[in-house]
């Protein structure tokens, strides 16, 4: 992995990076409606995940299900720059997490957490450093709805596949999921769709109302 993809200086946006991804591949790949503890900051890293399943009493058994198990499962032996991808099993509604128990993010170094269920009490994620996204903010725990299950193995978000290896890009805008085999790939495209945006509104800054062209696509 070069040193590049590990601590991009400069990014492009999300929604460049959206747009050059659907030009080498044509699956679902961005995330929209994510809200965060802190809104202008930008989440990136290499994904890890943990599956959840819904709660089922006959099947919960504490060490196989256990949060702590899973955290440290996915994160392994090198978290830095790790974010954590859990699931929501459908249950959007429902948290999968607060202060205490993602407290152990803040202890190992990860990126950060992104998610399409809740999360609880935003005031004191948003003093750790980690990055946060989610699906919004609860004030009841959801261990009675969810429970982990697995980690490290292909997870959904908001009907978005995401495997160990992907990289997760997010910001106040959407997230968009960028398989690793085609990272470099993908971000020289956005690079370049940025670096057209600026000539295009140079152009536009430029233009003559007489002279437009009235069917013209733009983005």
């Amino acid at each position: 992995m070069i040193s590049s993809v590990q601590e991009p200086r400069e990014r492009p946006s999300v929604a460049a990076v959206t747009d050059a991804l659907g030009r080498v591949l044509h699956h679902q790949a961005n995330v929209l409606d994510l809200v965060s503890p802190t809104p202008g900051r930008v989440l990136f890293g290499v994904a890890v995940t943990i599956r959840f399943l819904p709660y089922r009493e006959d099947l919960f058994q504490e060490e196989a299900n256990s949060f702590a198990r899973c955290f440290y499962a996915a994160i392994g032996n090198e978290p830095h720059g790790k974010v954590i991808v859990f699931d929501s099993a459908g249950y959007g509604n429902t948290s999968v997490g607060g202060g205490t128990k993602l407290s152990r993010l803040n202890n190992t170094g990860v990126a950060g957490l992104i998610t399409d269920a809740r999360l609880r009490d935003f005031r004191e994620l948003a003093e750790y450093e980690p990055v946060f996204y989610c699906a919004g903010e609860a004030v009841r725990a959801g261990t009675a709805e969810l429970m982990p299950d697995a980690a490290n193995v292909p997870v959904v978000l908001d009907g978005v596949t995401i495997v160990p290896g992907d990289y997760v890009y997010a910001d106040s805008s959407g997230a968009v999921i960028i398989p690793s085999t085609h990272f470099d790939e993908v971000w020289a495209a956005a690079t370049e769709i940025e670096a057209s945006e600026v000539s295009q509104k140079q152009s536009i800054r430029e233009e003559n109302p007489e002279d437009v062209n009235v069917g013209s696509r733009e983005r």
